[in-house]
């Protein structure tokens, strides 16, 4: 794993012009930071960065997976503290909210939203500690991989409505004063400079479909919460195939010439079961017929989660 997370850093360190710490640098860190409280629910995030860098630093966002019903920032703290130690950049440890939390009642379209108002939160708020809103890369593992591509490839399509009605769009947890969702999306406020995919989900249709929102979904039954759809009760799969595509990143891959994005470097295991290398794959190749700029690494001999395992 910490192989895996030096070529992150390297490559991290690439797209800023960064130089590549080899050796470990202090850290200094800013721990459960309060960034935004949906329905009295609180959300927080950790910052760490490099005690010897007195500039402006980069920053990653990190996006914990867990299938969207387990974890918290915490799992991915040893992750957040290497990269900062090694890329000469700062990191942002998010928690968002689960599908388990407030009663099993949280859909996922607002854990997106949840997503893309850190990015929001982290542009207004991290020059306060050291950072440069004009540089920031997202990244996430499985379902923070999700994440991580749909606040990437989703910005632009936000509303104050949110999914109340058709069109289905997005309202960001956290909204800078006085601007609305539609402002965001306007002049492409949540755009970030990189991506960094790790076994990501890019169709949650597909995902849906193979069962996620009953008993053959094993996570229900870890979060000791009943299984249940992801928009709730009244909005399935088969009569509203709409609301599974509009959260799928895959549903907002567009041509390159119409609306750029940023480099994305996406990686998975060989034998991955649950995001397997030949859908990380497709993604890519789509994204390079796109005219994008994407680049894949396939894993030896590594299944799902690897970036969990020291």
């Amino acid at each position: 794993m910490r192989l895996i997370t030096h070529s992150i850093a390297i490559f991290i360190s690439f797209l800023f012009m960064q130089n590549i710490a080899y050796a470990a640098q202090p850290l200094q860190k800013f721990n459960d930071i309060i960034w935004a409280s949906p329905k009295g629910f609180d959300l927080t995030l950790d910052i760490s960065r490099s005690k010897n860098t007195e500039y402006k630093m980069p920053v990653v966002i990190i996006f914990h997976g867990g299938g969207w019903l387990l974890n918290s920032k915490s799992i991915m703290s040893d992750l957040a503290e290497e990269i900062a130690r090694r890329a000469n950049v700062m990191t942002v440890n998010v928690n968002y909210r689960l599908l388990s939390d407030l009663n099993n009642t949280t859909t996922v379209n607002e854990i997106i939203e949840d997503a893309m108002g850190a990015v929001l939160w982290v542009q207004d708020h991290i020059s306060e500690y050291g950072g440069d809103p004009e540089r920031i890369a997202v990244t996430g593992d499985s379902a923070g991989g999700h994440l991580a591509a749909m606040v990437t490839l989703a910005g632009t399509h936000l509303s104050n409505s949110g999914f109340s009605q058709p069109p289905l769009k997005f309202k960001p947890t956290y909204l800078p004063k006085g601007v609305s969702a539609e402002e965001i999306a306007k002049n492409n406020r949540l755009a970030v400079q990189a991506a960094i995919l790790s076994y990501a989900g890019f169709d949650m249709f597909e995902v849906a479909a193979r069962g996620f929102e009953t008993e053959k979904n094993a996570f229900w039954a870890y979060a000791n919460t009943k299984p249940r759809g992801l928009f709730g009760d009244s909005i399935t799969i088969e009569q509203h195939p709409e609301y599974y595509k509009a959260v799928s990143p895959n549903h907002y891959l567009i041509d390159a010439a119409t609306h750029r994005l940023p480099p994305i470097f996406l990686h998975v295991g060989e034998n991955d079961p649950v995001t397997p290398a030949a859908s990380a794959q497709a993604f890519t190749e789509q994204l390079l017929k796109l005219g994008h700029n994407a680049t894949l690494k396939v894993y030896k001999n590594r299944a799902h989660g690897y970036l969990g395992h020291f």
